[in-house]
């Protein structure tokens, strides 16, 4: 899809030709000022009148009508240079790209060089550009028997740039597999509870395994049974549906250590079980698994990139439903590490698939967890729906994952856990732990309860529930799943490397 060239003169008979403009910069130089030239000055002209814009967000298409050149200038307005980042270019190529999928082009060029700044370099822009052009295109297709006309798709986009084409290439790539993998999670979680079951999502793990040469095991119900994986099979009591805990193991060294451990909550549908949840709060619970879907994605780059670095995936995957057989409240169960649960709200269920699941990551090798989970509603009370909540047990750890957050424009915000927490979470007179102490703090009581499953293992857990879907479209996506985590996780493993190598 990704031509690379060098920077052309004004004569290039491009469909839609794209270049940045920054408020206070003199946008009339280059290939900009050779088409200003040929049109006598006109596009200065309009820029002053105000239809060519550089502010923040604009979004001008011009018709040169030249017997040779561009059919279509599209100009993009950057705002001031010294507020440019990764995440807001990005953003700003999103909006391009939607326009230039509404307006039905099939074929862009892009001048990269106008889109860079002392802060972000030609290989960023390339990679922003990348990812921007799938994250923005993005579609959920749907079930419909009669489907609406497909809209045209963007087929070819040159970039011109100065820049070194191989590195320029290589950035493309990686942008480009950060977005598809981004997009892959979306559709996951986008797609109907009755046709994604946890043999379903099994199903796509091992495709995935396949496909990139991860080593990969799937424990039946039975395995876990006869491992004592109480806390998971018990949100699994009441469902028809088989539960499954899924292994990936990627190797990017010699020997299985120094291992990084993504885990992801795997909740197919969640009806909160005998806690049941009201009509309106059901609705949307086939999201349940967003946590997983992230860890899928983020195992997708990984295997496209390769990086030299040891990584196991754990996803616990059920339903939970109500039945005859359904987990109920003041029930008691044993969970995979030996310690004992009560049982106070079953729609307190993802921190207790997410209790075996480390324990298990744990007995196979995590030098370090991280957990992702729509885990609580109290995570969207606390922090708003466009913030991911954080907690751990570890300083350097997080500081690691907050730069890689900050990279991929992930918002993440951290949550303390006290000893106060602690104590609540083993507030049970009857067993080890509680699984729902109270409502105050409810998104801190989820990520210490997880937590004591973790113990010593340097460990992060991001809380999801705000941030996994959109209720409305935006420059980077439509309404549904938004994939958030993808990237940040992937991108930590890569930060992981270099800050180990360094």
């Amino acid at each position: 899809m990704f031509t690379v060239k060098p920077l052309p003169s004004a004569e290039t008979n491009e469909d839609a030709l794209v270049i940045g403009l920054f408020e206070g910069a003199k946008p009339w130089r280059g290939l900009a000022g050779a088409y200003d030239a040929r049109l006598g000055g006109r596009l200065a002209e309009l820029q002053k009148e105000g239809d060519i814009s550089a502010k923040w967000g604009r979004l001008s298409v011009i018709h040169p009508f030249l017997p040779t050149g561009a059919k279509r200038l599209y100009f993009v307005g950057l705002g001031k240079q010294e507020e440019l980042t990764f995440a807001r270019l990005r953003e700003g190529f999103g909006k391009l790209f939607r326009a230039l999928k509404q307006a039905k082009r099939t074929a862009a060029a892009v001048v990269l060089d106008t889109f860079t700044t002392e802060a972000v370099d030609a290989n960023e822009a390339a990679h922003a550009l990348a990812e921007a052009c799938y994250l923005a295109t993005y579609e959920f297709s749907g079930y419909k028997q009669k489907k609406a006309e497909p809209d045209a798709t963007l087929a070819s986009l040159t970039v011109y740039t100065a820049a070194d084409a191989a590195d320029i290439k290589a950035s493309l790539v990686v942008g480009s597999v950060y977005g598809k993998a981004t997009n892959s999670a979306r559709t996951l979680v986008n797609t109907p509870g009755n046709l994604l079951t946890a043999s379903d999502l099994a199903d796509y793990a091992v495709k995935l395994a396949t496909r990139y040469d991860l080593d990969y095991e799937i424990l039946e119900k039975e395995e876990m049974e006869r491992l004592g994986m109480g806390a998971l099979l018990a949100v699994n009591q009441g469902s028809a549906q088989p539960p499954k805990l899924i292994v990936l193991k990627y190797k990017g060294k010699e020997r299985w250590e120094d291992v990084i451990a993504l885990v992801g909550k795997g909740v197919t549908f969640d009806t909160g079980g005998y806690c049941l949840r009201p009509r309106d709060s059901m609705i949307n619970m086939k999201t349940d698994m967003a946590g997983a879907a992230a860890v899928l994605g983020a195992m997708e780059i990984i295997g496209e990139l390769r990086p030299e670095q040891n990584v196991l995936a754990v996803i616990p995957a059920t339903d939970n439903m109500i039945g005859g057989g359904a987990f109920k409240p003041d029930d008691v169960i044993t969970s995979l590490s030996g310690k004992t649960i009560e049982v106070r709200n079953t729609d307190a269920e993802g921190r207790l698939i997410l209790a075996d699941a480390v324990t298990y990551a744990k007995q196979h090798g995590a030098s370090y967890i991280i957990d992702v989970a729509t885990l609580t509603g109290g995570v969207i009370v606390a922090l708003g729906t466009d913030k991911t909540g954080a907690m751990t047990n570890n300083e350097a750890l997080f500081e690691q994952l907050l730069e890689a957050s900050m990279e991929t424009g992930e918002f993440i915000w951290r949550l303390p856990i006290t000893e106060n927490d602690r104590e609540r979470v083993r507030s049970s007179n009857i067993a080890d732990l509680n699984n729902s102490p109270g409502r105050e703090g409810h998104a801190i009581m989820g990520g210490a309860f997880i937590g004591e499953f973790a113990e010593d293992t340097p460990w992060v857990h991001l809380d999801i529930a705000g941030t996994a879907t959109v209720k409305k479209d935006g420059d980077l996506g439509p309404a549904g799943a938004t994939g958030v985590m993808v990237r940040t996780l992937a991108a930590f493993v890569e930060r992981f490397v270099d800050h180990n190598q360094g």
